[in-house]
This record gives structure tokens, C-alpha cells and sequence, in this order.
């Protein structure tokens, strides 16, 4: 195996490599060696992709379209990623001109904040919140705003907005992740409309993660862009409403000013996504409404399962509005240790699950499981950590 010549080391000094991963691979990472694992841990859907969109796929590849589409995607996806937003959220945006279909919405975030944070930049973001935004801020030289959401039960408040924004007047967006990962919480309709004109007030523009805006329960999501449509970018993509997570399509919308410099990082970066991917996106939006709520009902029975097992082993945690996962109190003996309670359950009880910690300040002390995984992995792991909680002696 070739090693790296000594003249060159100093390569390894450049600010990337000082830079740490996403927390939830890293220590997935950490416990991947574990024998006979059940792991909780990424958030990627058990089921199957859907037929007809398979076929799509399967389609564009035997009708030889192989040859490089537009790089904000092909017309045919933009305008169907355009239509499913004025159906959903009620949102028009320009198929030309404010939609760019991305290799995910990992790339659509990556995109869109390589091409619009500079160093210095005050950047706001509720936590816990995805683990991905903290690393990629750091590496624009932005600096992180972090608001701790666990004392207003991990949704950000108009009145704790506003002492921030007192505190830190120059910032200049804010990130929001609806529902949220890892807490599953949505941001009511009542909250929106009160952050709304404190984020406009502050001249802040919003980043709107909003990939889990299909998995809801009980109530449909809505989209922050339906009050701030003039300042806000919404992300989002198919990996989790149509469990499409290796085909990798995202998007990214918004006004045509803010769209147009995400385009040319996108082209820098990508060029452009996979052709038979953005076929299978486009059926999918065309023609796949019902997947994720057929999707929903499957994550909700499991939800109301794991929520109840938690709770009674004295595991606290709330049901979530949206996305697949669950965000559980640790045992009061680990105090606001979750990485070394993860790191016990996984190596003792054989179960894994992510820290909260992974997922900022406001994660500290609970642990993330994910029940996008089939029924007999999740009544297995919850007999295991039951046991495991009984030796220690933590089941109240």
C-alpha cells in the first residue's frame, strides 16, 4: 500500500482535516464492529422503493438516456418537483429559474452553503438539529449560532428567537430542520406565523430542511416558505418519503437571485444528477402521492410501539410528530453522559442507537434511536435494553 510522500504531509494541516465528521457516522463508526448489532442508528427507510418508480428507472436506462441532462436537472423532474410543491404547500416556483435537483439533499445543503456563507457569517440554528449543518459551517468559516431548543421541548420559540437575535443583531440566516432530526418534532402553524415577522424584521434569510415533510403524523407539514416565500431556500428530496436514499435526489428552491449562485456551486461540485435517478424522482412526484402515506402508517404503529416500550422502562421520550425516529432520556446514573450510555448499550446490550450529544448542545443527555427498521429488530431491541437497564439497575 503506497504511503504518502514526507514532502506532502503537510497537506494534512489544511483546515478540512482539522474539521470532524458528521457525529451520527462517526460513531456509527465506533460500534460498527459490534457482534450481532441491532442498530437504530442511521436514519435510512427499511422499505422497499416503489414499483412504478423503479420502473421508471429501469425505463430510462433501456431507452439509452445516458447522456448528461441540464445541471439544475432535467425540465421534466423541475417541473414535477414544481408541481408537488404547489400541491402540497401551496409554493410556485419557476421551473427554469428556482429549482435545481440536486445528488440529494446532502448535496443541496452542501451546495447552498458553500455558495452563500463567508467567513464570518453569524449562521442561527436551533439544536438539536442535524449533526451534518455543524461541520459544513465550520469549514465556510461561518460561525455557528447554536440555539438550545430542550427546555422549550425542542421547538425554537419566537421569544427565545428574539433574545438571540438581540444578542447576536448581525446574523444573517437561520437554518431550520422541520421535522426535526433527531427529535421528530414539527413547528406548529402558530409558531411559524410568530417567527415569521421577527426573521423578515431581521433581515435573515432561512435555509428550510424540510427532507421528513412527508413522513407526518395525524397532520400535514407546513413549510415556512408559505410565510417567508421572498427570503426563504427550501430543501427536501425523496431519499425518506420514497425510500429512495441510494438514488440520491434532493432539490433545492427558492428566489431566482438566491437559486442562481447555489447552481453554480451545484455545477462545480456535481455537474449534474444521475439521469435514471431524476426519471424515478419524476415519477415519483407525478405519480407517487400515496407512497409515503402507506410509508407514514407502517412508521406510525412502529412509533406508538417504541414511544410506549421507552417510556415504560423509564426512558422518557415524547411521541413524534414526523420523521422515524425517537429522542429518549438517558438513565439519571449517565447524568448528561449519552455517549457513553450509547457506547454501553451498544457494546452490552447489543443495540444501537446515536447520542444526542451527535446533534448539538441541545441533544445533550438523550439518545436517538431510528424504527426505520422492520418490527422483529425493534421488539428484539427493546427486550434488550430492558434487560440491559435491569442489570444496571435503571429501570424505575
Amino acid at each position: 500500500m503506497p504511503q504518502l510522500a514526507a514532502d506532502l504531509t503537510s497537506i494534512t494541516h489544511i483546515p478540512l482535516a482539522q474539521i470532524p465528521a458528521s457525529g451520527i457516522r462517526a460513531f456509527a463508526q465506533k460500534i460498527e464492529n459490534v457482534p450481532d448489532l441491532i442498530k437504530l442508528t442511521l436514519g435510512e427507510p427499511d422499505l422497499n422503493t416503489p414499483e412504478h418508480v423503479k420502473q421508471a428507472a429501469a425505463q430510462s436506462i433501456l431507452d439509452n438516456d445516458s447522456h448528461y441532462s441540464a445541471q439544475k436537472g432535467t425540465l421534466r423532474l423541475r417541473k414535477a418537483i414544481s408541481n408537488y410543491l404547489k400541491r402540497k404547500q401551496n409554493l410556485s416556483y419557476d421551473p427554469e429559474s428556482e429549482i435545481i435537483a440536486t445528488v440529494g439533499a446532502t448535496e443541496a445543503i452542501a451546495a447552498t452553503m458553500l455558495a452563500l456563507f463567508q467567513p464570518g457569517d453569524q449562521i442561527i440554528v436551533p439544536t438539536p438539529s442535524y449533526a451534518l449543518y455543524f461541520p459544513l459551517i465550520e469549514y465556510t468559516k461561518a460561525e455557528l449560532i447554536a440555539i438550545n431548543t430542550a427546555d422549550t421541548n425542542f421547538v425554537l420559540t419566537p421569544q427565545v428567537l428574539e433574545k438571540t437575535l438581540t444578542k447576536y443583531p448581525k446574523a444573517k440566516a437561520i437554518l431550520l430542520n422541520y421535522p426535526t432530526n433527531p427529535t421528530g418534532r414539527e413547528c406548529p402553524a402558530s409558531v411559524l406565523g410568530q417567527l415569521a415577522p421577527i426573521i423578515r424584521q431581521h433581515q435573515l434569510y432561512v435555509i428550510s430542511d424540510e427532507i421528513y415533510s412527508e413522513l407526518t403524523y395525524d397532520f400535514a407539514h407546513i413549510s415556512i416558505a408559505q410565510y417567508l416565500p421572498e427570503r426563504t431556500l427550501v430543501i427536501n428530496g425523496l431519499s425518506k418519503s420514497h425510500a429512495m436514499t441510494g438514488y440520491r435526489i434532493g432539490y433545492v428552491t427558492g428566489p431566482a437571485a438566491l437559486i442562481s449562485l447555489v447552481a453554480k456551486m451545484h455545477a462545480f461540485l456535481v455537474t449534474a444528477p444521475s439521469n435514471p435517478a431524476q426519471a424515478a424522482a419524476a415519477e415519483a412526484l407525478e405519480n407517487g402521492d400515496q407512497d409515503p402515506v402507506e410509508a407514514s402508517i407502517i412508521y406510525q404503529k412502529r412509533r406508538d410501539y417504541i414511544v410506549a416500550a421507552l417510556n415504560k422502562m423509564g426512558l422518557k421520550t415524547h411521541k413524534s410528530e414526523g420523521a422515524f425516529y425517537v429522542f429518549a432520556q438517558i438513565p439519571a446514573s449517565y447524568g448528561q453522559n449519552d455517549e457513553a450510555f450509547a457506547l454501553d448499550l451498544a457494546h452490552e446490550a447489543k443495540v444501537g442507537g446515536t447520542p444526542g450529544s451527535a446533534f448539538g448542545a441541545g441533544g445533550e443527555g438523550y439518545i436517538r434511536f431510528s424504527y426505520a427498521a422492520g418490527d422483529e429488530d425493534l421488539h428484539t431491541a427493546m427486550k434488550r435494553i430492558q434487560k440491559f437497564l435491569a442489570e444496571k439497575g435503571d429501570i424505575k
